[in-house]
């Protein structure tokens, strides 16, 4: 058998595929730049994380570290960063739940954990508030960073309405107002068309 026989007989001689995440990251970071996004400073991620993952995908930025959220800051930056420390702690149990359903341990997948988790705090679709084009985009970055999680989504419930029924589920403190969603009053916000 020939060497390029060989390559595609084995599984582990093809090449990895490449990976999403700069990119999702990229799009993000361009939308809250652009102000199309509820991400707070630095995307809800501390400094350390934010200077890491700049030096990791965006070397050209690491370098702005000095100025204020890279020279974004503003009334809504700092506001949204406000409200993203007014609800830490229901910020760490999203964070949480996404890490414990993710694939890997690469730092990417824990910063779209936190990332992800600062916008689910927001007002608009997810999708909306990560600054991404589609909610297929989303699903698929769910699927590829949080398998164990996004799987779990069986019935395309809208995720931030999924992210926090499984919080209810896991008695976090966050309750249904329904006994299941078929009895729900407002099952159209869960499950509708998202536009």
């Amino acid at each position: 058998m020939n060497a390029p026989a060989l390559r595609r007989a084995d599984p582990a001689a093809a090449p990895a595929p490449l990976d999403p995440n700069p990119a999702w990251l990229a799009q993000i970071l361009a939308a809250q730049r652009a102000g199309r996004s509820c991400l707070p400073l630095r995307l809800g991620l501390d400094q350390a994380d934010y200077a890491a993952l700049l030096a990791a995908h965006f070397p050209a930025l690491a370098g702005a570290l000095g100025a204020p959220a890279d020279g974004l800051l503003d009334d809504g930056h700092a506001l949204r960063q406000e409200l993203l420390e007014l609800r830490r702690d229901e910020w760490q149990e999203l964070r949480d739940l996404l890490l414990a359903g993710r694939r890997g341990d690469q730092p990417a997948v824990a910063w779209l954990a936190q990332i992800v988790a600062a916008a689910c705090l927001g007002g608009n679709h997810l999708w909306r508030d990560l600054g991404l084009a589609s909610r297929q985009q989303l699903r698929e970055l769910l699927l590829h960073n949080f398998p164990a999680l996004a799987q779990r989504n069986v019935h395309d419930m809208r995720w931030k309405k999924f992210f926090y029924k499984q919080l209810c589920e896991q008695d976090g403190g966050y309750v249904c107002r329904a006994p299941s969603c078929a009895q729900c009053p407002t099952h159209h916000d869960c499950f509708g068309e998202e536009l």
